[in-house]
């Protein structure tokens, strides 16, 4: 018998703890519930719709042979992002050692990547028996033990190894091998010194030597402390297992599935559209006209954004989106999306936030269009509603529809770039269509010492291989700010990866006015090796702004002047443009390309100048960005560099 209680509405619980529960005979299960079982429900789904599309035989992720050479490759390549529980750099950096070949290996990963395996010694002991790079044989201790410890190269790895050396040595019982097992794991000296007892009295009846069987019973003693549950170990390695071999040949619907769990993730999100750009995958843009809730697989290597991770927009309008799409076909422009899914659920703040996001692009007009004519689309499709209501005739004939009504629309200038990624970044929490580094990336090759990727790859991943600091200058978008006891830190983004970069109280003093989110920061400092994270991080010692860097270091701004612009005009208003920012350091050179005729023209010492971002973005509306460029001393000789 049991006490049981149940509160109003809920399950009954004991009032027994665990332990008791067991005491008293009953049975404890334990239920986990994963989220990557409901993301390989989806990929799987969503492979099987195609190949049934295809009249293929659908796959059964239950039945895969667990010999895949592709999956085990694509394991020792440490490619593990979205692979369950290997996707850790510690994990990472075990299985680099390791290189798995076979199903029991991934088994033994999970149960060495434990503290106690971890620090005792075990896991470099595995490895080094694995890789037979001891000098002697692997040491089985009895002829009867090898079955039992060949998977684990002789070591005593899991507990329930623990448990068939006593059944086959000793002679236990399966319920005499479990009370030994728990009697290990406690640890009670009285208890182990009567197991002791009972496990000599047992091998002795089996004619084993006492010696021996001493011997293994205090390497059982020793290992029982960081045994680890094979049945749990090799449950969830089947589980990595089946993502892996998704990745390695299914890898879009694999990814669009993890997309869709993490859909409420900013931080996943953006690590997950990393590996997908490095996979080859492109990520398509969220489109009313395509998307659903949730990401999907699209045409080639390609995911389309799911609506459901537009912030904003929930997924009951999302779904009448979706329903009207299938009744009706696609949407025409934006008076058609507003009249036909209904402003009770497609309101002014949904409705900007599917422009930001760029979901509206193909309805006819730029983002800043659109979302400049959200109100008035609203209005429009308003009274067509009231008019239809009344039993009129339909305020707006499909042609208007089509076309008139998008005189209605005021035009507004397209948002540029940097403008563009600030409202995606909005919508999405993330960059889609670009980077806000990108435009300085190529400056940046000429007074750092390369992006972050390139200085931090050609690092090892094992510090003290290396030694503790090296001198190192990047640069790179600053997406994050926070303190840890006297230090703020900074995540540096460029794009090709992320660093850490720590700031002292008294740099940070001297730096703070730079030092804001979303500013492109050039850092000089020393790389640091963080042996308990296993990654590199920078010590900052001195700290410019991207625009600072580039006005110190450009030598030659060349402008190109063609036979298109009106001479005297082109040079009036090119002189009144840079006459506010001479007495710099860089030269300017005036190149002319006509039909009869070509010259190139260095301006005197008086018309040096500072290419400050200011100058940059006139001289971008006067000529466009093509026809100007700078140069950097160590450049100069191998032609001008292009400024986005």
């Amino acid at each position: 018998f049991m006490p049981l209680y149940c509160e109003p509405g809920g399950n009954s619980l004991t009032q027994f703890d665990k332990d008791d529960v067991e005491s008293i005979g009953l049975v404890k299960f334990d239920f986990l519930g994963l989220k990557t079982l409901t993301i390989i429900d989806r990929a799987v789904s969503a492979i099987n719709r195609r190949r049934h599309a295809e009249n293929l035989e659908p796959i059964r992720i239950a039945e895969l042979p667990l010999d895949d050479p592709a999956t085990y490759e694509l394991l020792r390549s440490c490619q593990t992002t979205a692979v369950f529980q290997l996707e850790s750099r510690g994990m990472r950096d075990l299985i680099k050692r390791l290189q798995p070949d076979r199903f029991d290996d991934l088994v033994a990963i999970l149960a060495l990547f434990r503290p106690g395996p971890l620090q005792s010694g075990m896991v470099e002991d595995f490895i080094d028996r694995k890789h037979g790079r001891n000098s002697e044989p692997i040491d089985y201790f009895h002829p009867t033990l090898e079955p039992i410890l060949k998977s684990t190269y002789g070591v005593i790895l899991y507990q329930e190894q623990v448990m068939q050396i006593a059944q086959v040595m000793a002679g236990y019982s399966l319920g005499g091998a479990d009370l030994l097992r728990r009697a290990m794991g406690k640890k009670k000296p009285e208890e182990m010194a009567q197991q002791r007892s009972i496990f000599l009295d047992g091998a002795s009846r089996m004619h084993i030597d006492e010696k021996k069987a001493s011997y293994v019973f205090d390497l059982m003693e020793k290992f029982a402390g960081y045994g680890f549950n094979k049945s749990h170990s090799a449950a969830y390695a089947l589980v990595a297992y089946q993502t892996a071999w998704l990745k390695a040949h299914h890898p879009e619907a694999l990814m669009s599935a993890v997309l869709t769990a993490d859909l409420d993730n900013t931080d996943r999100l953006v690590l997950l559209k990393d590996e997908c750009a490095q996979m080859g995958i492109v990520l398509q843009r969220p489109d009313v006209n395509i998307s659903a809730y949730e990401f999907t697989v699209g045409d080639g290597s390609s995911i389309t954004y799911g609506l459901g991770a537009i912030k904003g927009v929930g997924r009951g309008v999302i779904e009448s989106i979706e329903l009207e799409r299938q009744a009706h076909g696609p949407f025409r422009n934006l008076l058609d999306l507003c009249s036909r899914v209904g402003q009770h659920r497609l309101n002014r703040r949904v409705l900007e936030a599917l422009a930001r996001s760029g979901a509206l692009d193909d309805l006819g007009a730029n983002r800043a269009t659109l979302l400049n004519s959200v109100p008035n689309a609203l209005k429009l499709a308003e009274r067509s509603a009231h008019a239809t209501a009344a039993g009129q005739a339909a305020l707006f004939s499909e042609q208007d529809n089509d076309g008139g009504l998008e005189r209605l629309f005021t035009p507004v200038r397209e948002w540029n770039e940097r403008e563009r990624l600030a409202a995606e970044r909005e919508s999405l929490g993330l960059f889609l269509s670009g980077h806000p580094f990108d435009q300085y990336a190529e400056h940046c090759r000429h007074f750092t010492d390369g992006s972050i990727s390139k200085v931090i790859g050609a690092l090892p991943s094992e510090g003290a291989q290396y030694g503790s600091r090296k001198d190192a200058t990047i640069a790179g978008l600053v997406m994050e700010i926070f303190r840890r006891g006297n230090r703020v830190s900074m995540r540096l983004d460029d794009n090709t990866d992320r660093v850490e970069v720590t700031l002292f109280n008294e740099t940070y003093a001297h730096y703070r006015h730079l030092i804001t989110k979303d500013a492109v920061l050039v850092v000089d400092g020393q790389l640091r090796f963080d042996d308990f994270l296993k990654v590199w991080r920078v010590t900052a010692r001195s700290i410019r702004s991207v625009d600072e860097a580039i006005e110190e270091t450009a030598r030659r701004l060349t402008i190109r002047w063609t036979s298109e612009e009106e001479g005297q005009e082109f040079v009036h208003r090119l002189r009144e443009m840079l006459q506010p920012f001479t007495q710099g350091k860089c030269e300017v050179c005036v190149e002319y390309a006509g039909p009869a005729a070509q010259a190139s023209l260095t301006l005197g010492q008086g018309w040096t100048v500072r290419p400050t971002r200011e100058l940059r973005e006139q001289l971008t509306r006067l000529v466009g960005e093509e026809r100007y460029s700078i140069q950097y001393p160590r450049h100069l000789s191998s032609g001008p560099t292009r400024l986005v």
